[in-house]
């Protein structure tokens, strides 16, 4: 990391006496007294990790931070309300991946780069597939674009498996989804454990989240190519149908018989106690396993990135979180917000977050001796698999297309409709909702 770009550019005065030009030239930018901030995030499994690190940040910089914390669904409803306000509320937007491009089109986020043109992005963060970035002439998100936010957490699901039972029954880490399967039937012991545990709930970006790496790790996907804003909806051909009775399937030979009603919380709950010998949940959740206040499974855990079918590279979908600034707050604030974000991509920094238990945004603490230490093993899979992360939604009404998958797939999940009828009801829909937004769309 050069820290070149985080120096002074020019002289401050400072009070008391003798202070020197070298000092003042080798002072952080962020040490300097900053607006305090209201940061508007979500309640999640990684937050704890994060407020500890914005304490870390307050005890550094003397700066004041104030944490407006709210459920996924209440955030996202809070953010809408500010950034469409006179005034707004919150300085730092913590924004999902399912809603950061909705913000970026309405212009409700003051690009970082206008508001410090010196601001320097660190070559070892993550840009999580250039989503980091927005041109506004092409609504594309491109380096060639501005900088609009700095990744938060670069959530992406991974598979969780019971290593102790994998070593007492001989399997081997599956890579494909023909070897997942065979492995959560070996370790099917229900109802004491079930071989795996599924994500079937309908809610906000929910059991849709968790079943993409079961769609993208085919080779599927919901539109042929947005990147050149190509909208044909391929959601319900035969790569799409196969994905999702897979996923029924697996639940129903080797899964939990309530999987229709397992939102992201059962889930993780059904791993700690020792009932689920398989879950597929963002990386998130990894510090709670070895949290002997939480965990029965505590050292059990491994960490491999999601399967996918032979031939092909896993494909875990981006869930990521990005932290933009606010356009409609005063000035000083906004340059507040930015010197937070300025030191939270520095390696020291991203250290103190992936101790605290958070998933580090920047490549620095993966290849640090951190990353051999055992309650941090899950940190190479997981570079492993970012390269290969999805990035779902590159358009700003991805939240009524979400809110369509979350109902069909609840439904097909429950029985109360058949896998192809429902993608294919569901495919019918989002081409009308794309359609109606003025995209090139069709039906594949």
């Amino acid at each position: 990391m050069h820290m070149d770009a985080f120096k002074l550019t020019r002289r401050q005065t400072l009070a008391g006496a003798g202070a020197t030009a070298m000092a003042l030239a080798t002072r952080p930018l962020w040490a300097a007294s900053a607006a305090p901030i209201t940061i508007v995030i979500n309640q999640s499994p990684w937050f704890d990790s994060f407020r500890r690190t914005v304490v870390r940040y307050e005890e550094e910089t003397g700066n004041k931070v104030e944490l407006d914390v709210n459920p996924f669904a209440g955030s996202l409803e809070k953010q809408r309300n500010s950034v469409r306000a006179a005034n707004g509320s919150y300085d730092l937007l913590i924004m999902n991946s399912g809603w950061f491009a909705e913000m970026y089109a309405g212009g409700f986020v003051e690009a970082i780069s206008d508001i410090d043109p010196g601001f320097t992005l660190d070559s070892d963060v993550y840009t999580l597939g250039n989503t980091i970035y927005f041109d506004p002439k092409t609504r594309a998100m491109t380096p060639a674009g501005k900088l609009m936010s700095i990744p938060v957490q670069p959530n992406v699901p991974m598979l969780y498996y019971r290593g102790d039972l994998y070593k007492e029954a001989g399997l081997k880490e599956p890579e494909t989804f023909a070897e997942l399967e065979a492995n959560a039937k070996a370790l099917h012991r229900p109802p004491s454990r079930y071989g795996i545990v599924q994500r079937g709930a309908r809610g906000t970006h929910t059991v849709s989240y968790d079943f993409y790496p079961y769609l993208y790790g085919r080779g599927g996907g919901i539109f042929r190519d947005q990147n050149v804003g190509d909208y044909t909806v391929t959601l319900a051909n035969d790569v799409g149908v196969a994905a999702l009775e897979y996923y029924i399937h697996l639940a129903k030979e080797a899964g939990h018989p309530q999987t229709a009603s397992m939102d992201q919380a059962e889930v993780i709950q059904n791993v700690l106690t020792g009932k689920a010998a398989h879950v597929m949940v963002v990386i998130a959740a990894a510090s709670q396993m070895d949290d002997k206040n939480k965990s029965a499974v505590v050292d059990k855990i491994e960490f491999a990135p999601p399967p996918h079918l032979p031939g092909l590279p896993t494909a875990p979908a981006l869930g990521h979180w990005l932290g933009g600034v606010s356009k409609n707050v005063p000035d000083d604030r906004k340059r507040a917000a930015v010197e937070f974000l300025r030191w939270f991509q520095t390696k020291d920094a991203q250290l103190h977050y992936a101790k605290s238990g958070g998933i580090p945004i920047s490549a620095a603490p993966y290849s640090d001796p951190i990353a051999e230490e055992r309650v941090n093993r899950w940190m190479k899979p997981l570079s492993k698999a970012l390269p290969h992360a999805v990035n779902i939604y590159q358009f700003p009404e991805a939240a009524e297309v979400i809110a369509v998958l979350d109902l069909g797939l609840n439904r097909a999940i429950s029985g109360e409709i058949e896998p192809a009828a429902a993608l294919n009801g569901m495919a019918d829909e989002i081409q009308a909702i794309v359609a109606k937004h003025g995209y090139k769309t069709g039906r594949a």
